[in-house]
């Protein structure tokens, strides 16, 4: 019986490699006949940089020299104030000075971008094209990048931080600001404007934007406002995640009845909230001891009767209908953040974020900012770009330093934020939440410090005459509004459910 050699074959993985290689050995994309065309118009009509300094930047270039050639045309006409004079005759000194333009033929290189030069009509066109190829090339690179991590260039990255990376890359060029921008027609501002007002007009309550659940809130605001980034903070104890979860809910089932009023499947938004210091269950525990009036403490005791049980149900029937969604992922990511919401937007869509809180998020995957008040600008400056690139609100709930425990008056002020300088800089608005009868609570007179019972009665009558006051009263502290007026906005606050309300005469 003879051998049988089996024919050979080529294993998949061989293929592979070998696609791989040749994908690796092709020449980046550029077009050198596109960068010397046009550093020729510029040479020869400076207002040729005109249609192209708005989005091209020497980085741009493919060809060193062609880059170098329009930095130093660029910086030349921006000293002169943009008024031109710039061409190969005034600007023979600094070619003759480039060690760059030198070692590239010197001014015989400078006359051949002269006879590359077709014409000034298509300058813009040869800046898109020289544009397009370095955008090209930057995804070359950054798909390298997603190669060689996944092959472990980075074991400091797992897999989900490796797409988080990725995803942080295509998105910071995906925002750069020289792919679009540029002035818009004022008509067309205008015209944006009037609409705005118009759904103002239409819209009871004059609220244009989403709503917060709270009147007082809504008057001065006009609503939750899409791309705005607001910042609500407060000392431990004072309800910021109660408010926050209450504007969440109200948004929700506003966006519910609305679908509901036009005949819906379902809402056309959703909200999200990141809970990075509580639970789901603790989150949606505190909803649902709110809605059903009964304590959280009653309900983790389980001190509950039949009656509250079968408010629970018919509670959480309603609930579970609203567009709410939570994520619970602790010290997440900005990256992750921001793909989470694009992933809601594009399921669910998306109207509202709020983030609980701020600090204690992480940066993008892939940054290591010097110091914690950089990582801090970094969040909140990523913060104000989700807000944007959705177009929704995002709450970002954000702690207070302790210096304000040091003052008589303890309602705070923006200084007080705790690594304040960027939060109050990228903030459309800040609000404090502020509660008096928490304080006074904590000064109550002792019998021990009064030299007689007389002195200590009264001392005590005073005090109790003081709470009645403040008691079941909030100050929700407008400090910062971009659009509109400052002020303080008086609020009813539940301790026993943790709800915040409108404070009118029947909560008096």
């Amino acid at each position: 019986m003879s051998d049988q050699n089996p024919t050979p074959q080529t294993s998949p993985t061989t293929d592979q490699g070998g696609e791989l290689q040749s994908l690796l050995q092709r020449v980046p994309p550029a077009n050198m006949q596109a960068e010397q065309a046009l550093l020729g118009a510029i040479l020869t009509n400076n207002k040729a940089y005109e249609s192209v300094s708005d989005f091209l930047h020497p980085s741009h270039f493919a060809d060193a020299v062609n880059a170098h050639l329009y930095e130093l045309i660029t910086r030349r006409i921006e000293r002169n104030g943009g008024k031109g004079g710039v061409d190969i005759i005034t600007m023979r000194g600094d070619f003759e000075a480039s060690a760059t333009l030198a070692a590239a033929g010197g001014t015989e290189y400078v006359a051949k971008l002269l006879n590359a030069m077709v014409g000034i009509v298509n300058a813009r066109d040869y800046g898109k094209v020289i544009h397009d190829c370095w955008v090209r090339r930057q995804l070359i690179g950054i798909g390298t990048d997603i190669v060689n991590n996944a092959f472990g260039a980075r074991p400091d990255l797992d897999g989900p931080e490796q797409i988080s990376a990725s995803e942080e890359a295509l998105f910071n060029l995906a925002t750069d600001k020289g792919q679009e921008g540029g002035f818009l027609v004022f008509s067309q501002a205008l015209k944006s404007a009037l609409e705005i007002a118009d759904q103002a007009y239409r819209h009871t309550g004059d609220i244009v934007g989403l709503t917060s659940g709270l009147r007082d809130f809504d008057k001065k605001t006009g609503g939750l406002h899409p791309s705005d980034l607001l910042i609500l903070a407060g000392r431990p104890a004072m309800g910021k995640t109660a408010l926050a979860t209450k504007i969440a809910f109200s948004a929700a089932r506003a966006l519910m009845q609305e679908a509901q009023d036009e005949g819906l499947e379902r809402p056309r938004g959703s909200v999200a909230i990141f809970s990075l210091e509580m639970s789901s269950e603790q989150l949606a525990t505190r909803i649902l001891s709110e809605q059903a009036e009964v304590s959280g403490e009653r309900i983790r005791r389980g001190d509950i009767g039949s009656k509250d049980f079968d408010r629970f149900v018919r509670v959480a029937t309603e609930l579970q209908r609203l567009p709410l969604h939570i994520d619970d992922t602790p010290a997440i990511s900005l990256s992750a953040m921001r793909t989470r919401c694009r992933r809601l937007a594009r399921t669910h869509g998306l109207s509202l974020v709020v983030v609980d809180y701020l600090q204690l998020m992480r940066p993008a995957i892939g940054t290591r900012p010097d110091s914690r008040v950089l990582e801090i600008s970094m969040i909140t400056q990523g913060l104000k770009a989700i807000a944007k690139e959705l177009d929704v609100p995002v709450i970002a709930l954000s702690q207070l330093s302790r210096q304000v425990e040091s003052r008589d008056d303890k309602r705070p002020m923006l200084s007080d934020l705790r690594e304040s300088g960027s939060i109050e800089q990228d903030a459309d608005a800040v609000m404090f939440v502020y509660r008096e009868e928490y304080y006074l609570q904590q000064r109550k007179p002792k019998d021990s410090t009064y030299s007689s019972p007389e002195k200590y009665q009264l001392a005590l009558e005073e005090w109790q005459r003081k709470m009645s006051l403040v008691h079941n009263k909030a100050e929700l502290i407008l400090e910062k509004q971009r659009h509109g007026p400052t002020g303080t906005i008086p609020l009813y606050f539940e301790g026993e459910f943790t709800r915040f309300g409108d404070l009118d005469s029947f909560h008096e």
